[in-house]
């Protein structure tokens, strides 16, 4: 079964509880793999419309609040919460050319995985971005993001100092073509935040840190956020990346650490 965490929590009771209840459908087509029936074509067919209406409302629900506070990623979010319909309106198109348990396997794959990372990695966000006046704001490291853990601190401050490069790219502005820039820091941000995750999680694991399951969720949605960034859009609008980008990973990487990294220390 796959369990509403505290990690996917957003501090928005609205919005909570429409996750809550797309897991609980998420659990309702595990049950339904698990079962002995012969034939689940209907009873998946129902699921899936189930899951259609109910995410659908759910989108235009979020879509409002966001709009409403006037959230920086109203059009990202759009985006994604447009794919994944798409990828669901295309589910029951092939499940009768497909064997039953090989789609629904198939099918809760793809859903858990883009929940977890789409509540991790976006909405997780919702109510915490900065109004757009302070975003080029420069973000220093301070004693307040320490978790008392000299190796975890020391890469963190790394990660900073990456974020300080893009800050110093973004206010250059003797660069006329900053893309090659953009996509070096990029790449240098994601091998090194594959590095420092792998080593976060080996010394949790270490430790037997209970809530290392969430911690790996959280990194996943990261790492997959940096791997979706469309390149073509990259080089169209380098500056609005810049700002978007510094954004997204002030903000993400900040609350991970107050929120979740300051716990392990503890």
């Amino acid at each position: 079964m796959y369990n509403f965490t505290d990690d996917c929590l957003i501090g928005i009771e609205m919005i909570d509880n429409e996750h809550r209840e797309l897991f609980r459908i998420v659990n309702d087509i595990q049950n339904l793999l698990d079962s002995d029936a012969n034939d689940k074509y209907d009873r998946s067919i129902e699921m899936i419309d189930r899951l259609k209406e109910y995410a659908k409302e759910h989108f235009r629900h979020e879509e409002l609040y966001m709009e409403s506070i006037d959230h920086p990623e109203l059009e990202l979010q759009k985006k994604q919460h447009s794919d994944f319909c798409d990828k669901i309106n295309e589910a029951d198109m092939t499940i009768a050319g497909s064997g039953q348990d090989e789609f629904l396997t198939d099918l809760l794959k793809f859903l858990v995985t883009w929940l977890y990372r789409h509540i991790i990695g976006s909405d997780l966000l919702i109510g915490k971005l900065r109004p757009v006046n302070e975003r080029s704001q420069k973000i220093e490291f301070t004693d307040k993001y320490l978790t008392g853990i000299s190796q975890i601190d020391e890469e963190h401050k790394e990660l900073f100092r990456i974020i300080d490069n893009l800050y110093s790219v973004m206010n250059d502005d003797f660069i006329a073509d900053k893309y090659d820039e953009i996509i070096s820091l990029l790449e240098q941000l994601k091998n090194y935040t594959k590095f420092h995750f792998e080593d976060e999680e080996a010394y949790m694991k270490k430790i037997n840190y209970k809530d290392l399951p969430a911690q790996q969720r959280a990194h996943e949605a990261f790492i997959a956020r940096l791997d979706d960034m469309d390149l073509a859009h990259i080089d169209e609008n380098q500056q609005d990346t810049l700002e978007e980008l510094l954004e997204f990973l002030t903000e993400w990487l900040t609350n991970h650490i107050l929120h979740s990294d300051k716990n392990i220390g503890k």
